[in-house]
């Protein structure tokens, strides 16, 4: 059993003895401190109602965790806008639609099944700073609750939000519906089984995609594979999207932030080079400055500097990358796990703005989907990581990298990035697995592979 109290939300497995898993009793009380926190952020009265939003993806215990929060915001005197299965980017919209004080998204995002969440926003729809956080926990940490008198108990609204976020893209200036409509794309889909399954066919329909192939699309949360959309879990829907002849393949996660995409022959595109991809779209009608975290790719960096911006790097969480992107002006941001932060729309990575753009530009360039993916500059990232067990110090280890490479350029904002004159490593403990992620990247599989296990066996030597 395990839970993860930190900025990006409450994560745990689903079951055990409270504190050591998200159980009931523990999905009441972060529920409670989101509320009281809320409360103290709107800055309303006592006779004033305070609102959230709620969403979640198709895990078989949504229903469950949903029907806990809703009823703990209720006992709070605080109003709930439930709108169903909806993607993690939909809850986003929906809260500044509704002018809502914020939302909480019920998603473990990537994590299997056992797993699920409480992804907390603000009332612009964004999620929780570090400060906000921590505030949040201490809360919760304290037991500092109250709940309403029967008088002042919530109400709940019941709406769908799915449509309006699309007809939200289709508006987009940069998202052409009859440039796509003209090429009569046959598009395949993965959507594991949650709400992708509901809203891509939607969204592919309503851009003029002609045909769409779809794998796993039933909203039952029984995950036919790992979902976190990396190339070892895509080997089906890359035979389909070669075998049916498809135009191209669009993978997501249970949530819908993360957008991986298929070439037409079957080959991957690579996570990476989504982000990639719409950025040099984006940037060849748009000068301006981009921005990504520390563990992901240089292409991002090269791509933008071809067209005169200025690309900027920060810590890893899309909280950090948002910060960095409102700083320093920036046009397309986002994560290399095939996040895409369009600021037209809002800020938050969201997986049917990265189709719609993607599909624009590949309309638009004449090219097949791996004639495009070409174009860009070949990197290779190989993604690892250490599971931690109790006792682990790794502050402790992080430290002693640092000094072993200190004649290199390292960067610790976020655990500690080493730049090589052609490849760099990356190593930090993730704030939602109990693990230290290890990701490098060189100018060949074989060079990062290389990179990351020598660093592996580098902190294996430390930890004995």
């Amino acid at each position: 059993m395990t839970l993860i109290k930190s900025i990006s939300g409450i994560r745990g497995t689903i079951g055990g003895p409270p504190g050591q898993g998200l159980t009931p009793l523990d999905t009441v009380r972060f529920t409670a401190a989101f509320g009281v926190w809320i409360k103290k952020q709107s800055g309303k009265s006592i006779t004033q109602r305070v609102c959230i939003v709620i969403g979640r993806d198709a895990r078989i215990s949504g229903e469950m965790v949903k029907q806990i929060v809703t009823g703990t915001l209720l006992g709070m005197g605080i109003d709930v806008v439930d709108i169903g299965l909806a993607t993690t980017p939909t809850v986003e919209i929906a809260v500044t639609c509704e002018k809502a004080d914020g939302g909480i998204i019920l998603t473990a995002s990537h994590n299997p099944k056992q797993w699920n969440a409480l992804k907390l926003l603000n009332n612009k729809g964004e999620f929780l700073s570090d400060t906000d956080g921590k505030q949040v926990l201490a809360i919760a940490e304290n037991d500092d609750y109250q709940f309403a008198d029967v008088d002042l108990l919530g109400k709940v609204n019941i709406k769908d939000y799915t449509q309006a976020h699309i007809e939200q893209i289709l508006k987009l200036e940069m998202v052409d519906v009859n440039a796509i409509k003209s090429q009569n794309f046959k598009i395949a889909i993965d959507c594991v089984n949650s709400v992708g399954g509901i809203v891509l066919p939607k969204l592919l329909k309503a851009l003029g995609v002609k045909e769409v192939i779809g794998l796993f699309c039933e909203p039952n949360g029984c995950f036919p594979h790992n979902p976190e959309p990396l190339p070892e879990h895509l080997t089906e829907i890359s035979k389909i999207t070669k075998g049916t002849h498809a135009h191209a393949g669009f993978v997501v996660d249970p949530d819908v932030d993360r957008l991986a995409i298929i070439c037409e022959d079957g080959s991957i595109f690579g996570e990476e080079y989504t982000l990639v991809s719409v950025a040099d779209y984006i940037l060849s009608h748009q000068k301006g400055n981009t921005c990504s975290n520390l563990s992901s790719s240089r292409a991002l960096r090269d791509v933008t500097e071809k067209y005169g911006g200025k690309y900027f790097a920060a810590a890893v969480g899309e909280v950090n990358v948002v910060a960095a992107m409102k700083q320093n002006n920036v046009v397309i941001g986002g994560e290399g796990n095939g996040g895409v932060i369009y600021p037209e729309l809002h800020y938050g990575r969201d997986a049917l703005v990265g189709i719609a753009l993607f599909l624009t530009q590949l309309a638009k360039s004449g090219k097949t989907c791996s004639q495009l993916r070409a174009v860009y500059p070949e990197y290779f990232i190989s993604k690892n990581k250490i599971e931690l067990t109790p006792g682990i110090d790794v502050d402790s280890i992080l430290v002693k990298m640092k000094e072993k490479y200190k004649n290199e350029q390292v960067n610790d904002i976020d655990g500690v990035k080493i730049d090589f004159p052609t490849e760099w490593v990356h190593l930090r403990k993730s704030n939602t697995e109990p693990i230290i992620r290890i990701y490098a990247e060189g100018k060949s599989k074989e060079a990062a592979d290389k990179l990351a296990l020598r660093i592996i066996e580098e902190i294996k030597a430390i930890i004995k």
